[in-house]
């Protein structure tokens, strides 16, 4: 159920200040708008903050204070220029902003201070997923993703659920999903290597397959390089790393150099610079040269 405006956006003056925004504070961050009647950016921004804190919808409160009708709030806070912003939070001042921003400057200022119904979803999706109830934190992340279609935290979370049921077609439809710009994005391409590698198996027979090949004939290159995507494709990237390693070392050009590109794109999953990846490109260098 939303909170009324009147509930969300108060006066507030000298009088009442302290229990309006300070007290208040220790139960939800509260916003307070410092502006006057005759401040042109004041007007311009106020609306501003009214959109927002509606959208936030309980989870933060605007208190406006008029610096002409409370001067004694102005020379306390050393407002010296309005429009001023300060954020209260716990009983203290925890945050300020000054002059005219944008929405978005002021969505990144909230952020960190206000949960939005958004933020709530996915906080709790997270936490179904840390006990293992996948089928839930599925819905949470529909419904997040329906109340917010670009949601790249939720798009990546659902994603690692469908490699997780062996579901990758549905997965890469997720991945493919976060913008490069979004700080996702690096995740979700290694995501879409680890789906490739698990793709490359399936169509080899899978694991148990490639290794009952492999037994028989250990020279099956074709098998061994199939057998280190299935590794691969289930985060065993040492093994991976080793059969790999193996298969240049018995034929460095096999299939186009295939086993030193899969090699780097492990390399790329697991960190160009972690200890793994530092090791088997020493060994990786010591075969080749």
């Amino acid at each position: 159920m939303s909170t009324s405006k009147s509930k969300l956006v108060l006066d507030v003056n000298n009088q009442n200040f302290q229990t309006l925004v300070v007290e208040e504070s220790k139960n939800v961050p509260v916003l307070v708008d410092f502006w006057a009647p005759w401040c042109g950016p004041c007007r311009e921004l106020t609306p501003v903050l009214e959109k927002l804190v509606a959208e936030y919808d309980g989870a933060v409160i605007l208190a406006k204070v008029n610096i002409d009708e409370s001067q004694e709030l102005a020379l306390q806070f050393q407002i010296r220029s309005i429009p001023q912003v300060c954020l209260f939070q716990a009983g203290q001042l925890a945050d300020q902003f000054s002059g005219n921003q944008s929405e978005s400057n002021i969505r990144k200022f909230l952020k960190p201070y206000c949960l939005t119904q958004v933020d709530k979803l996915f906080h709790l999706a997270q936490e179904k997923i840390k006990i293992n109830e996948l089928e839930e934190a599925k819905n949470l992340l529909h419904e997040i993703l329906q109340l917010e279609p670009n949601h790249s935290g939720a798009d990546l979370a659902i994603a690692k659920i469908f490699i997780d049921e062996q579901q990758s077609n549905t997965a890469e439809t997720y991945l493919k999903k976060i913008h490069p710009l979004a700080e996702q994005y690096e995740t979700a391409e290694r995501l879409l290597e680890v789906i490739q590698f698990q793709g490359n198996c399936d169509k080899a027979g899978g694991e148990n397959t490639l290794k009952t090949l492999i037994a028989k004939d250990s020279s099956n290159l074709d098998a061994r390089l199939a057998l280190a995507s299935c590794l691969t494709a289930k985060l065993k990237y040492r093994r991976a790393l080793e059969e790999l390693l193996a298969l240049v070392g018995l034929d460095k050009y096999y299939d186009d150099d295939a086993a030193r590109k899969a090699m780097l794109a492990i390399f790329s999953l697991i960190g160009e610079r972690s200890d793994l990846a530092e090791e088997f490109r020493s060994k990786l260098a010591r075969v080749l040269y």
